[in-house]
């Protein structure tokens, strides 16, 4: 039985409005940060692949950035190791790090990449260590302590921020019409691996290839004013304004950063997308009213 009429003119005003983006973008690089409940649902998962592969077959470039802080979490519990944080970061001591690095590197990663090949792609696994991806530094947390007195520095183990990217071999992967997918781990010039936030990692990559976007999936609408209106179409002053005022605090202030950096530093848009709705890829990247906040 075929599509009655309505329905018929509904596919083809869909295909008809994607087909404008599909132009605007071929040839470009789209870097897409994944995680939080697209990574964990069984269907926004199938769905977040197929979005993936089909931006592949219509020529955009996507290069996929994962976290994995609940799995690398619950495999710690069964390991009979206490997870603990500082300033929202976990503390990776040299046993945690082989734990983060199995997860994110192997389970993780390997997860993705068969995930994407099984609807048809060609992806490839990566973390920092391949082919000199990701050099890392230690990260330095600090806390303010009485008046006149210096802050305390605290030394949270293998956590690292990056201190450089080199993406030839992203780009390789690239041109050779493979589907790169990054594990944000970094080796520092002691030779030790650490792990960075995916955020960053996503951002320093996109600016490093010039990316086109920027897509950071989350677990929220995306940026909410103080009304929980959902905020669209910013500039980079709008942004830095709407922090200085405070609307943008908590665990949203990362991430909006991470965004803002990779803009001011060449990336054309950034994009914050409710991972939660099933395409949300796909619908922000190929309609008019897309799924979260886009930051110019």
């Amino acid at each position: 039985m075929g599509l009655n009429a309505q329905a018929a003119s509904n596919v083809a005003h869909v295909l008809t409005e994607a087909l404008p983006y599909i132009q605007r973008f071929a040839g470009r690089t789209v870097v897409i940060k994944y995680g939080g409940n697209a990574m964990v649902d069984e269907q926004l998962k199938a769905g977040f692949a197929r979005d993936v592969v089909l931006m592949k077959t219509v020529g955009i470039n996507p290069v996929v950035v994962h976290g994995g802080g609940p799995q690398i979490g619950r495999l710690l519990e069964r390991l009979g190791k206490e997870s603990e944080f500082v300033q929202g970061m976990r503390v990776t001591d040299a046993e945690t790090m082989d734990v983060v690095e199995m997860v994110l590197g192997g389970l993780v990663n390997k997860d993705i990449v068969n995930l994407i090949n099984r609807h048809g792609g060609h992806a490839v696994g990566l973390t920092g260590k391949d082919g000199d991806l990701i050099r890392a530094r230690k990260l330095k947390l600090s806390a303010p302590q009485a008046e006149g007195m210096p802050p305390e520095i605290i030394d949270i183990g293998h956590v690292g921020e990056v201190e450089s990217i080199d993406a030839s071999v992203v780009d390789m992967l690239v041109r050779g019409d493979f589907i790169p997918v990054v594990a944000p781990i970094g080796v520092g010039a002691d030779g030790f691996s650490y792990n960075i936030n995916a955020d960053l990692v996503a951002g320093k990559v996109a600016e490093v290839l010039g990316a086109e976007k920027l897509i950071l999936l989350t677990n929220t609408q995306g940026l909410l004013d103080r009304d929980g209106r959902l905020l669209t179409g910013l500039s980079t002053t709008d942004v830095d304004a709407l922090i200085a005022d405070g609307t943008i605090h908590g665990g949203m202030l990362p991430k909006i950063r991470c965004a803002l950096d990779a803009v001011k530093s060449g990336v054309q848009s950034a994009h914050i997308i409710d991972g939660r709705v099933a395409h949300a890829v796909l619908v922000e990247l190929f309609t008019d009213e897309g799924v979260g906040t886009l930051i110019r």
